[in-house]
């Protein structure tokens, strides 16, 4: 008498069990990892930007970048192109349509928003990122 070997119904279910109480429990530390990820990422941007916009002055004789409110490459002005940024910055905190506009402003967000990731300050050669502090830390997201 030949028997067959295969799984059972209850050996099948323990597995899945198994296999669901081990997905609840990473699921929900990668999740966190992504918003840790776009914090870093809009903090590394706003360095470069910065370190690009100090060159800039030096570079121009003290005279700032022509950055103007908008989104896209050409708000950066000079600040895309040879010796600077090679495209515009993305602020990955904000995310969206906001995430790579540009507004006029002299200080840096009082709490999160999504309608813009930069600031720029003309007048005295500032950059923020849109939702941080002036201590450059993200507001937490609603």
């Amino acid at each position: 008498m030949k028997r067959s070997r295969a799984f059972t119904l209850v050996e099948i279910l323990i597995v899945v069990v198994i296999l669901g109480i081990l997905s609840a429990i990473v699921v929900p530390q990668f999740t966190g990892t992504t918003g840790e990820a776009q914090k870093m990422a809009t903090l590394d941007q706003l360095v470069t930007i910065r370190e690009a916009i100090d060159l800039y002055h030096v570079r121009n004789g003290a005279v700032y970048p022509t950055i103007v409110a908008g989104a896209g490459d050409a708000a950066w002005g000079e600040l895309v192109g040879p010796g600077y940024m090679r495209q515009g910055a993305v602020n990955s905190w904000v995310g969206g349509a906001g995430a790579t506009t540009i507004v006029i402003g002299n200080a840096p967000d009082a709490g999160y928003q999504s309608v813009h990731g930069w600031i720029w300050d003309p007048v005295a050669g500032k950059l923020w990122a849109g939702s941080y502090d002036p201590q450059d830390a993200p507001y937490p997201k609603p």
